[in-house]
């Protein structure tokens, strides 16, 4: 079975039902690691839950989102073995997994419709990385092993 793992803020909290609905119907099973209301929290506080399960290999991708997309990638993206990009767009999304092999995607909830991050969330899944020139910067970035 597929797997992915999921963290919202109150922020992102009705995106995040909304790609999790999307992702049962492709298959998936979720982890979803919070927050579950639309009541004030503190973003990090959900995002090092993922960030930790994605650090550690136990899920090979996941999605954060909070308002702007910012604050839980920067979050997440202090772990080693974590590859955020914040993605807005399908051509982003796409650069993001073919040149930086990015293993989480961060969606900016206030600032994209449900179209768009369906797209977005469709095409983190589904395209592959391309290596070559890109697999040397990929592991310089913190110095990771392929």
């Amino acid at each position: 079975m597929k797997k992915i793992v999921i963290a919202s803020d109150h922020a992102g909290y009705k995106l995040k039902k909304f790609l999790i609905e999307e992702l049962i119907k492709m298959d998936y099973h979720i982890d979803d690691k919070g927050t579950f209301t639309e009541e004030s929290v503190d973003y990090p506080d959900y995002a090092h839950k993922l960030a930790i399960d994605v650090d550690s290999g136990i899920y090979e991708k996941g999605i954060v989102l909070c308002g702007s997309g910012n604050g839980v990638s920067m979050t997440v993206n202090k772990y080693p073995n974590v590859r955020c990009a914040l993605c807005w767009n399908e051509e982003i999304t796409r650069l993001a997994r073919l040149h930086n092999d990015a293993n989480v995607l961060a969606l900016p909830a206030k600032f994209i419709s449900e179209e768009t991050s369906l797209q977005c969330l469709k095409i983190f899944l589904n395209t592959k990385f391309e290596g070559g020139r890109h697999l040397n910067r990929v592991k310089k970035i913190s110095n990771i092993k392929y």
